[in-house]
């Protein structure tokens, strides 16, 4: 490949990688174009539509920088704009990888759905378009046309086709879908051997990810080899500036934050993180599963969602760990979000059925026996005065779990009152006992007042 003219620019240009419908390469194309970029020389940056803790490591894994999140359902339209913004600094291309289908989103006014075609028209990045075009050859040309027509904010400036049987198949879908004016810029064989793990969640996280570098390397070399690179790149376009005005950034909530990473606390939006560093406040890590306790200089412990359930046994037995939890809850506000909630709660059990008993700084109890998915957008009302925000603020965020509560922990009083974006209504969710609390809830933003 050769970008000469294409690089060199002070204003990073953007394109969203969308598709119909989820399962459709989106995340596989997104990948390989990023590394196969890279190694060409450009610097690339990585962004995700939508709520998706997983995908943004993997695009920092194959851009070598930062991949932020942009939700236009939770994000104002200026946090949004200076995301954009931020993601491009000091870059030549942005890729945003968008989620399920182009238009999925929730009930919003118009450019607050939580849609990759909101993000797209937001920031005026014209979209590439990937059909799963097996099963089928004309037709792929209408469901183009459908998508290229249903939201003239958008631009559909290509497709690639994905799980192309034959030269035959690529002729017949590709004429049609040239035949509307829209290029084709590559059609992608079916090939069982590009592929990532997965858990339930999603893909296998990008730092459990065996020989990791080497996979997104031959995804590259796949993707360029059946993709008109030179095309794609020459599709994007610089991001339009939005208003400054009305951001709804999550403030810090304390000057020195102790925050758990490692494989069972990984789920922390970047943007969160880099907007409290911008703020002036300290971060320091620490690692629950390597038997570490918060900072005892730290104002406040923060402990993310991730996989506890997969590492139970190790956390129950992280007795340096519980012991420091417990002796910084003592003086010192705590919160735990999803799986930093559990592992806040009295016990644990995993899929097996086995019993872990946790930190017991609230009292629920939870399981993963018998599984049941919650999902959604949701908009939590703050039951008390928190680090997070003042008694009745509203934060925007969202729920993604398995487990289900055993005990709720009778004698604890909510975290905060959540209503989903669908208009539900406010339901209690989370604990709170003495500066102690948790909940399933995934905060993304403070709400705009």
């Amino acid at each position: 490949m050769n970008f000469s003219g294409h690089g060199g620019t002070s204003l990073a240009r953007g394109l969203v990688i969308a598709a119909p419908r989820s399962g459709s390469g989106k995340t596989m194309l997104t990948l390989g174009l990023m590394r196969a970029f890279r190694n060409a020389g450009l610097t690339v940056a990585g962004a995700k539509c939508g709520p998706d803790y997983i995908d943004p490591a993997f695009h920092a894994a194959a851009t070598g920088g930062q991949s932020f999140n942009l939700d236009s359902w939770a994000m104002h339209p200026a946090l949004l704009g200076q995301l954009g913004a931020a993601v491009g600094d000091d870059r030549e291309l942005i890729l945003c990888e968008g989620l399920m289908g182009l238009f999925d989103g929730v009930p919003g006014e118009l450019g607050r759905t939580g849609s990759s075609a909101d993000v797209a028209a937001a920031l005026g990045w014209p979209v590439v378009l990937v059909i799963d075009a097996s099963g089928q050859s004309q037709t792929a040309a209408a469901i183009v046309q459908g998508c290229a027509s249903f939201d003239l904010r958008i631009k559909i400036a290509g497709v690639v086709l994905n799980r192309v049987a034959s030269p035959r198949h690529r002729r017949l879908a590709g004429g049609a879908i040239e035949a509307l004016g829209i290029p084709v810029l590559g059609a992608l064989p079916r090939d069982e051997k590009i592929s990532l793990p997965e858990r339930h969640l999603g893909l296998v996280q990008a730092g459990e990810t065996v020989d990791l570098d080497a996979q997104l390397d031959r995804i590259a070399e796949f993707i360029s080899a059946h993709v008109d690179t030179e095309a794609l790149l020459a599709c994007a376009s610089a991001s339009v500036t939005l208003p400054c005005t009305g951001s709804n950034s999550l403030s810090p909530p304390a000057q020195r934050i102790a925050i758990a990473k490692d494989e069972a606390f990984s789920f922390l939006y970047p943007h969160i993180l880099a907007g409290w560093r911008k703020a002036g406040a300290e971060i320091a890590f620490f690692s629950p599963l390597a038997d570490e306790p918060p900072a005892g200089d730290c104002d406040f412990c923060w402990l993310p969602g991730g996989y506890p359930e997969l590492h139970a046994g190790q956390l129950a037995a992280a007795d340096r760990f519980l012991a420091g939890a417990r002796r910084f809850a003592a003086t010192k506000p705590v919160h735990g979000e999803c799986g930093g909630y559990m592992v806040l709660g009295q016990s644990l059990t995993d899929q097996a059925g086995h019993v872990h008993r946790m930190a017991g700084l609230l009292g629920a109890s939870f399981s993963f026996a018998n599984r049941k998915l919650h999902l959604g957008y949701r908009q939590a009302r703050l039951a008390e005065a928190h680090p997070l925000g003042a008694k009745g603020a509203l934060l925007r965020g969202h729920e993604f779990h398995y487990a289900t509560i055993e005990t709720k922990g009778e004698g604890d009083p909510p975290f905060a009152f959540v209503q989903d974006a669908h208009g539900g209504a406010e339901q209690a969710e989370g604990n709170r006992r003495g500066q102690v609390t948790g909940s399933f809830f995934h905060v993304i933003a403070a709400e705009e007042t």
